[in-house]
């Protein structure tokens, strides 16, 4: 429906292993009646979902067949947007999930590859996206089914990883134990190209806190094969430093520690493809739900609404801490308009939503109990919700 005076923006988030942000904004809008003129506005953080949110925003879906994270060609999409008037150049909002996420593994995101996952995939988005004409490039980096520093990444960009004899490394994190020189030669082109890093993840790449310690076991990584792929990015670091003069990590006492890129927060994001972005790309890091709240033009839709309607599958302690919901109820509390949230389940007392700007929140677990029936009939749960804060709120 078109915006109007007195309008509803609905701006969810997906409802994770149930419904997309568009399927959540559609029940949501059918249950508020046809008497409510609704915007809707589906939003991401920069993880799964952020190309959807983008085309749902009016964005362009691009879809080109890329690598998978275990080397299977898999159907891809990125969002692309014609420069307005103003801007530099063409915009292109490209999603490691798509190319190379958990979701992406042939056997679904418990049967992972940890040590020879890639992110190749992903550089032939991007690929794909410059070859278009795009000047700046958002990454969305969260799901990631691989801990490979982004090197699969830069590959596909013409960025090569060698070892002592001269010889290209397969792809995956753990061969980069064997890297001796970064030959970026055959670099595609990329000045004047602005690279963003949309994500909320701040992580360095390596120790306790980075990419293989914390996110490795995610991806199916033993203890040991965590260890693998811990040196392997310290290796990465290292060579980076010593060939291109990248501020990388440091030994000492047999304890690598992170320095330069490889500590700067961000950089473990996404398996280390955070440590890529910011060492080749030179990309700057935004912080996901703001950044794509921005792109999406989320202010301009406030003006004149009367609430705001956002949600995810669980509001909980991660919510408080940059997620979607909180970002768009900090966005429309600027503008003062009141935020409302529905959700699969609610863990948060009153206290902590109404400090995040939720006046209430509506889960469906409200209505039914069980878990399984509310994942499996979380539309028409979702309309009876909206119809609830239709009474209450409108």
């Amino acid at each position: 429906m078109s915006q109007s005076p007195g309008h509803v923006v609905v701006a969810p988030d997906k409802f994770k292993g149930s419904l997309s942000a568009a399927e959540v904004a559609a029940h949501v809008a059918r249950g508020l009646g046809p008497g409510v003129t609704v915007v809707a506005l589906p939003v991401a953080d920069g993880g799964d979902g952020t190309v959807e949110a983008a085309v749902a925003a009016g964005f362009t879906r691009v879809e080109a067949q890329v690598t998978g994270p275990t080397g299977e060609p898999v159907q891809a999409a990125y969002a692309w947007h014609e420069a307005a008037q103003g801007e530099a150049g063409p915009t292109a909002v490209v999603e490691l999930a798509e190319a190379s996420g958990l979701r992406r593994l042939p056997g679904g995101p418990g049967a992972g590859a940890p040590l020879t996952a890639t992110t190749r995939g992903t550089g032939e988005l991007v690929a794909d996206a410059l070859w278009r004409g795009a000047r700046r490039i958002v990454l969305g980096i969260g799901g990631s089914a691989s801990t490979d520093g982004g090197t699969g990444m830069m590959r596909a960009l013409g960025v090569r990883f060698l070892d002592a004899e001269g010889k290209e490394l397969p792809d995956g994190g753990a061969a980069l134990r064997l890297l001796d020189r970064i030959d970026t030669s055959g670099t595609l082109p990329l000045d004047g190209v602005e690279f963003v890093v949309a994500c909320d993840v701040d992580n360095p790449l390596l120790g306790p806190y980075g990419a293989a310690a914390v996110y490795g076991p995610q991806k199916g990584a033993s203890p040991e094969e965590v260890e693998i792929l811990e040196r392997a990015l310290a290796r990465l670091a290292a060579v980076a430093t010593h060939t291109h003069g990248l501020a990388g990590a440091v030994e000492h006492d047999g304890v690598v520690r992170p320095m330069g890129v490889a500590g700067m927060p961000g950089a473990g994001a996404a398996g280390g493809t955070g440590f890529a972005a910011l060492a080749f790309l030179r990309a700057t890091f935004s912080p996901g739900i703001e950044y794509m709240l921005d792109l999406l033009g989320f202010d301009r839709r406030l003006e004149g609404a009367r609430l705001v309607i956002t949600g995810e599958g669980a509001l909980d302690g991660q919510t408080l801490r940059g997620k979607a919901p909180a970002g768009v109820a900090s966005a429309a509390a600027k503008a003062g308009v009141p935020v409302v949230a529905v959700c699969g389940r609610c863990d948060l007392d009153e206290a902590e939503l109404n400090a995040a700007g939720i006046t209430a929140a509506y889960p469906l677990t409200d209505l039914e109990p069980d878990r399984a029936v509310c994942l499996a009939e979380a539309g028409p749960l979702l309309e009876r919700l909206a119809e609830t804060v239709a009474r209450e709120h409108l």
